[in-house]
């Protein structure tokens, strides 16, 4: 069982920056795959980026040069640093860890991009 804690939304201006963090109830050095999802509403849960062990990265192409997926496994925290951030970004974000064939997921963490 692994249990994920996101952090670090909010609401900020077209342009700003936020972090997010996700940490993790376990070291996420054994995790296969750790990512950041996010639904908007009406719409379906949607891949962000994701970290894979070996510290491979993919980003969804609305977010590449813009987002930046990283992890720390001595904190066992996976970080989402997002800059240049448009309105069309608010949504609520999902920490996701892909471990032992099991997918877990964070409560989610709201961001919301005022124009």
């Amino acid at each position: 069982q692994v249990q994920l804690v996101e952090s670090g939304g909010g609401l900020v201006q077209a342009g700003g920056s936020l972090r997010l963090s996700c940490a993790a109830s376990q070291t996420i050095f054994s995790i296969n795959v750790m990512g950041w999802y996010r639904q908007a509403p009406g719409k379906q849960r949607e891949l962000v980026a994701a970290i894979i062990s070996g510290d491979s990265t993919n980003y969804a192409d609305s977010v590449k040069g813009r987002f930046t997926i990283s992890r720390d496994n001595a904190k066992n925290t996976v970080y989402l640093l997002m800059n240049s951030l448009k309105p069309e970004d608010t949504a609520v974000y999902y920490c996701n860890a892909l471990y032992r064939r099991n997918s877990y997921w964070g409560q989610g963490t709201q961001v919301t991009v005022s124009s």
